[in-house]
């Protein structure tokens, strides 16, 4: 709002091409007003909830293989040994790409939200 003021802001919101006639103006204006001011509203939420998702989706799955070891616990020294060991394993390989998916979502979430700004900056 500071870069482009406030009409020019709001031009962002309320827009329809130039060159229309009054009609397709009108039709315009009520057609992609709300969808531009919905858009603007969801953007950071959407960025939040899938920045959630991806993390919370590496500790559930290390959490199910920890729990592989409990599960197992009761099936024998050989088994519950195999188990462990296999379980945690996989574990350690997943927390690598967990920590990898970490450093990635960051830099998804800093790039995307440097975009939407620049966006909001720029009128149509």
């Amino acid at each position: 709002m500071r870069a482009l003021g406030f009409a020019g802001y709001m031009g962002t919101i309320f827009y329809a091409p130039k060159g229309l006639n009054p009609v397709g103006t009108a039709i315009m204006l009520v057609i992609l007003t709300p969808v531009e001011f919905l858009g603007k509203l969801t953007k950071p939420f959407a960025l939040m909830i899938r920045l959630f998702a991806n993390m919370m989706a590496g500790h559930t799955l290390v959490l199910s293989l920890l729990g592989l070891i409990f599960m197992f616990a009761g099936g024998g020294a050989i088994v519950a040994g195999g188990v462990t060991i296999a379980s945690i394993a996989m574990v350690s390989g997943i927390m690598i790409l967990e920590l990898f998916v970490a450093f990635l979502q960051a830099y998804i979430f800093a790039m995307l939200t440097s975009v939407f700004i620049g966006l909001i900056q720029h009128a149509h």
